[in-house]
């Protein structure tokens, strides 16, 4: 169980560590005077997905090691069959879909409530970011 709270715990922190650079990186973008244009809203809804798969490919790797030969338990396939569909699993706890085809078994079951966590707080973060990003543009754009 330690284990997997040490790796879940190393997993967080990256993701937001790279949560926020990659912000911070769209904001600057967004920022520049020299383009106005409207792709620029589509560049930042398309730079937070992009983060956010990278996040969910990040678990689904520490999935794929903590799970390898049982060693921290398994995801279970419907069928009780061990699956090794990670991204899959870990794209459907990140976005808190909930289990339904497949099912954590073992002690990984915490690195997937950590997850689920993560997911929501970071996805929420992206929602208010895209929230005063579009408003800084929209009086830009209006004021001109």
């Amino acid at each position: 169980m330690l284990t997997v709270l040490f790796c879940a715990s190393v997993l967080v922190v990256m993701c937001v560590g790279i949560h926020y650079q990659s912000l911070m990186t769209l904001s600057r973008l967004n920022r520049k005077k020299q383009s106005r244009q409207r792709w620029r809203i589509n560049i930042l809804i398309l730079g937070a997905l992009a983060t956010h798969v990278v996040e969910m490919s990040l678990f689904s790797l520490g999935y794929a090691l903590l799970c390898r030969n049982d060693w921290c338990g398994h995801i279970q396939d419907a069928a009780g069959e061990a699956s090794t569909d990670y991204f899959y699993f870990s794209f459907v706890v990140f976005t808190s879909l909930g289990f339904g085809d497949l099912t954590p078994v073992g002690s990984i079951r915490m690195m997937t409530a950590l997850e689920t966590l993560t997911g929501l707080v970071l996805i929420g973060w992206t929602a208010s970011f895209l929230f005063v990003e579009m408003q800084h543009w929209a009086e830009n754009n209006l004021a001109e």
